[in-house]
């Protein structure tokens, strides 16, 4: 699937092994996937080598922690009949892709992500200054090309990783992309399609470049994206040719903003490991209600006569994600008037929370008993992932003359 349109179908996102998965990923991350897979070529991997960048001193909870993840993703619906699920590290083009990327990437594009200054900072007790460590977004660059995948999910806060992503390919298809009598291939690539179907892309092409049309572009995608009788080096060529560039060798993504699914932690911040406000996906009951019993509160509300505001009382972040109406209406009269208590505000989301990690753990514990299934789904997944990454690099070392 080398066309351009056709990428628009295949989405790649990934995750780090870095630790025990919390709810802030189930509903920041896994809930989305799990939608996804039912509507595009889905690709979900285990992006160990990125979490050497930041723990490369003691790569020993690597191993584990990958296929503690597997099993929840597993878990928490991503089904390896519909996405393909695999491992970086198994699939070796992406650092041959790397590689090739680090030769043509500017400095200064990397010490300019926004992200990189911002870890920096966050990352002061680690020793971050690794080529490793900058060089990280140039390596999900080419996690992202090496499939030619059209959309990755994120949030608005890693939108600049994709435009990064974009500018790389740019790059690449400028430099790469200018083979000789590339016109004279394009028009005899448009011969191919047949006297109609020519003579709509003709059309659509003009349509485009002389006015500006994006409807003419996305039809004529379209169109090159269903014709059969061109071979994959005439589509690419014909999408470069389209747009007035040269050939297209690696596609440049669009980012699928997921909807923001901000899951607060314990604390009221984002629930995130470096803050510790975590609730584990494999929490016990004892643990979850230890953890909640325990939060902050309004300090407002001292005594239990004391009125409160929910506003500003981490626990009313948890009504918001798991309560319905007539919950928060109770909660909001009882918290103002003081007519509940903190801990009889807690016990609906402790109900809740307990009530959604039960399914969840269930299917845990029974991928956790069957691990050759997983590897096996894992195994399977890293095939079809290095055919398509084979594909991608077969056509890079042929338009940077490796291919001898």
């Amino acid at each position: 699937m080398a066309a351009v349109a056709a990428q628009h179908a295949r989405v790649l996102s990934g995750m780090r092994p870095t630790g025990r998965l919390h709810l802030g990923h189930y509903h920041g991350v896994l809930k989305n996937w799990v939608e996804l897979q039912h509507e595009y070529q889905c690709y979900f991997f285990v992006a160990d080598w990125h979490a050497l960048t930041t723990h490369y001193d003691d790569p020993s909870m690597v191993p584990q922690s990958t296929w503690d993840m597997v099993i929840d993703w597993l878990a928490a619906g991503v089904n390896p009949g519909e996405a393909t699920l695999f491992v970086q590290s198994r699939v070796p083009e992406h650092a041959e892709l790397h590689l090739l990327l680090s030769m043509i990437t500017p400095l200064g594009w990397l010490e300019r992500v926004p992200t990189y200054q911002d870890q920096q900072e966050k990352l002061k007790e680690r020793d971050v200054s690794t080529d490793g460590f900058l060089g990280y977004p140039l390596l999900q660059s080419a996690d992202i090309l090496v499939y030619r995948a059209g959309l990755v999910p994120v949030g608005e806060d890693q939108v600049v990783h994709v435009e990064f992503t974009r500018e790389v390919a740019r790059r690449f298809n400028h430099i790469y992309g200018r083979e000789p009598d590339f016109e004279q291939k394009a028009e005899q690539a448009v011969k191919k399609m047949g006297k109609k179907n020519a003579k709509l892309y003709k059309g659509y092409r003009r349509a485009y470049q002389e006015q500006g049309d994006d409807e003419a572009l996305h039809a004529a995608r379209a169109l090159l994206d269903s014709q059969k009788n061109i071979g994959i080096s005439d589509r690419d060529r014909l999408f470069g040719y389209l747009e007035g560039g040269g050939k297209v060798i690696l596609p440049e993504p669009q980012p699928l903003l997921t909807e923001a699914a901000r899951m607060p932690g314990l604390d009221g911040q984002k629930m995130s490991k470096s803050y510790g406000n975590t609730i584990p996906l494999d929490a016990s009951v004892d643990e979850v209600e230890k953890q909640m019993r325990t939060m902050p509160t309004d300090p407002a509300r001292v005594r239990r006569t004391d009125p409160g505001n929910p506003e500003v009382c981490p626990v009313w972040q948890f009504h918001e994600v798991y309560s319905d109406e007539d919950v928060k209406d109770w909660v909001q009269q009882g918290c103002r008037s003081a007519g509940i208590g903190c801990i009889e505000c807690k016990q609906p989301v402790i109900d809740a929370v307990l009530a959604e990690l039960k399914p969840i753990q269930a299917r845990t514990s029974e991928y956790a008993e069957q691990p050759d299934l997983v590897r096996n789904i894992i195994n399977d997944g890293c095939e079809r992932a290095r055919e398509v990454a084979r594909e991608t690099m077969d056509e890079v070392r042929h338009a940077m003359s490796l291919n001898y």
